[in-house]
């Protein structure tokens, strides 16, 4: 009996769209602050768009780090072709800067604890190193 092949993971199919999306529209491929309600305007466009798909993958790129950035210092949202479609609340900018913050903050932490994992495994292999110097010439 054969297993059936698996089907593409969650969000990997949300990942090809918005790699789609990326190379259809310049707004997506320069990381623009997007107008809200952008998904309804995909839709009308594209409406063989899978609802789901197309929700994850605007959720990939609207917390993308690049986005964030954007979002945090422009003034102005763009529709799908460019076009100014409202202005950016402050409290978005404060959020966008807060989002940022914290995910510099946390790779920095990471960074840290990845340093700290890497010396301490040089000390066991060079203790391991000095054990095993220690015991082969005694024999």
């Amino acid at each position: 009996m054969t297993t059936p092949t698996p089907g593409p993971l969650p969000g990997q199919n949300a990942r090809q769209l918005l790699k789609q999306l990326q190379e259809q529209f310049p707004v997506f491929r320069d990381c623009l602050p997007l107008a809200i309600g952008i998904d309804k305007q995909l839709l009308a466009r594209l409406p063989d768009l899978n609802r789901k798909e197309l929700r994850i993958a605007l959720g990939i790129h609207t917390h993308s780090l690049r986005y964030l950035k954007t979002t945090e210092k422009a003034t102005a949202r763009v529709d799908l072709d460019g076009n100014p479609a409202g202005e950016i609340m402050a409290t978005h900018r404060t959020h966008a800067a807060e989002l940022v913050k914290d995910r510099l903050k946390k790779q920095a932490e990471q960074r840290r604890t990845q340093r700290e994992a890497e010396a301490l495994a040089r000390q066991h292999a060079q203790k391991l190193g000095q054990l095993v110097e220690k015991f082969s010439r005694s024999k």
